[in-house]
Formats: C-alpha cells, structure tokens, sequence
C-alpha cells in the first residue's frame, strides 16, 4: 500500500508514545507450523508467517525476513538450508581478484530472488494498517560473503581497487533488487549491513557508506525509505552511518543506544537494541520487562527512539518473551511517556 514515509516517521517522531518494530520473522514461521527451510524458499509461506506476525503484535510495521544470503545466492555462492538454522553461505564464490572481474552482475530472476519479491508483494497487497518493510543484504556484507569476509577485510588495504570493483556490482545489484521490491508495494526496506561494524568511520564511509548512500540516492522518496541496520557497530562507526542520508537506522545491542542516538540527526529514526539471543531466546519474560524498562527509561528524552531488537530473532524465540516485550512498552507508553520525568 502506497503512503507517505517522510510523513510516517515524522509522526512517529511526534508521537508521546514510544513505537516498536521489533525485527523477526522467525516465530511467525514457527507459529505457522513450517520450517525456516520452507520459509526462506517459499514467497507464500513467507508472506503467511509475516502476517502471522502482523494480527497478534501490535508492531508499528511489519518486516519480512531478514536473510542475508538470498543477495549471494543470486551471485552464484553456494548456500546451505536447514529446517532449524538460518541459511548461511557455505563456500567461497570469488577465490582470488581475477575472479572479482570476471563476476557478473546477476538477474533478479537468479537465485531465490522472484519467491523474496513474491512474499513482499503478497504482503504488500494485505498489510493496510500499517508499512509494509522488505530486507535485503548491505553492498560491504554482500563482498564479505562472495570473496570470504577475512580475505576482503585484507582486500581493502591490498587492493583496494580490486576492493571497490566488487562493491560496486554488489552495489548494482543490491539498488536493481531494491526498485524490484519497491515495485512490489514495499513502503521500505532494512538493509542488513553487519559487516560494515569491523570498519573504523573512515573506512566505513569509503568502503560502505558510499555505496548505501549511492542506493540511498536511488531509492528513498516520499514513499520509500531505508533503514540501514549495522549490529556489528559498537559507536566507532556511528557517524559513516548517518552519512548515508537513511530515513532510520537501526543498533545491535553491541553499542549503548543513549550514546549512538546522539550522531543520529533528530530527524532521523535511531531502532534498537535490546539483545535478540540472550533476551529474547534465552531470557525470561521478567529479564524482558527488566531490560525493555531500563532502555526505555535511558532513551525517554529522545523522541525519534524506537524500541526494536538488537537484530533479527532467532529461531525458537519463546513467544512468552515477545508477549513481555510489548507489554512492557504498553506498561511504559501507559505510566510514563515521552517527555515527562
């Protein structure tokens, strides 16, 4: 469904409560009775653990998976599935810099690329309440994942042109992907950049920033709006972020959310980050409310905060947990809002 983004994040900037968008697909599929297996290649069964999803929790968006291995799959890489596991890249595609300029950009009909776009346009055409936000892989994650992440950290300071030969196809295909899944009706898309956290600021704006900033420029608008995800950024790298002009960013639970907040311009919305494993999986539901209050209560002087997961939910997440993470919000936006002591 077509809305107004820029206007969407400015109400929720202006809004006294506190909003969530916790990122997970994962106890949808499990609620559904499928396996990740099944949901990571089936755009339908996809679709129906997001909407799964969307009818119990009042999330101010819905979000599809977070898989960062589709991108590198349409490249070529070989992955490997399981029923329990999110899919991982199992071997390396490009094994040397020759490699790098024989790869090809690839189609958006490579891989499982059309059941991705088939589960967002589904979404899309039902969620109506509420925007509607794709996934896709960062153009620095994506070059970890074709040419091994240790060789390409190494990579950047030997050859660094070797270096940004790759990241711009990965950047090529990354922008084509994200028209085709703004195509679909998606009011925006998280783009997963984890990689990009290893980097010092300089070398985050050189050898990632740049090029989301490129996909940036492409895709965001009125109706469309990315939200740049780095889990991997304890704060040294905050600043590269933001250089990238996204509508939102969002934190892993490595970094102090009052302290990274301070880079992000008030505009802008800053997500997070309370821990998805030992949280969300593993913690109990009173460790939830202890720990959504706490974040809550450091981050009541910054209206654009959004309380979300440090990253994507694991598998097997006890949905008893979840269920506290939003009755604490409700316990919070109902005793204390923002902007009061």
């Amino acid at each position: 469904m077509k809305r107004n983004m820029r206007q969407w994040v400015a109400d929720i900037i202006q809004r006294r409560e506190v909003a969530a968008i916790p990122v997970m697909t994962h106890p949808g599929i499990e609620l559904n009775g499928h396996t990740v297996r099944e949901a990571v290649s089936n755009g339908r069964i996809h679709y129906e653990a997001v909407m799964a999803l969307t009818r119990r929790y009042p999330s101010v968006a819905a979000a599809t998976i977070m898989d960062l291995t589709t991108e590198a799959e349409a490249f070529g890489a070989e992955i490997a599935f399981s029923d329990e596991a999110v899919p991982a890249v199992s071997s390396r595609l490009l094994p040397d810099v020759e490699s790098i300029n024989r790869l090809q950009v690839p189609s958006l009909s490579a891989g499982r690329i059309p059941q991705y776009l088939k589960a967002n346009l589904l979404a899309a055409k039902e969620i109506t309440d509420r925007p509607l936000f794709a996934g896709c892989i960062g153009p620095f994650s994506l070059a970890g994942r074709l040419y091994d992440m240790s060789e390409v950290m190494m990579l950047i300071y030997e050859n660094p042109d070797s270096a940004h030969t790759l990241l711009a196809k990965c950047t090529q295909f990354i922008e084509k992907y994200c028209q085709a899944l703004k195509q679909t009706g998606a009011n925006g898309v998280l783009m997963a950049e984890p990689a990009a956290g290893l980097l010092s600021d300089d070398d985050c704006r050189n050898f990632s920033s740049a090029y989301v900033k490129y996909i940036v420029d492409k895709v965001q608008d009125d109706n469309f709006i990315v939200i740049l995800h780095n889990c991997g950024n304890t704060g040294q790298c905050t600043q590269a972020m933001v250089s990238t002009g996204a509508a939102a960013y969002h934190f892993g639970n490595k970094c102090r959310m009052e302290e990274v907040i301070r880079d992000v311009p008030p505009t802008a919305l800053a997500m997070g980050n309370i821990d998805p494993v030992s949280v969300f999986k593993d913690g109990t539901p009173d460790e939830m409310r202890h720990a959504v209050g706490e974040l809550l209560d450091k981050m009541k002087h910054y209206p654009n905060f959004v309380l979300s997961s440090g990253c994507d939910t694991p598998p097997h997440t006890p949905m008893q947990n979840i269920d506290a993470f939003f009755e604490a919000l409700d316990h919070w936006n109902n005793g204390e809002v923002r902007g009061e002591n």
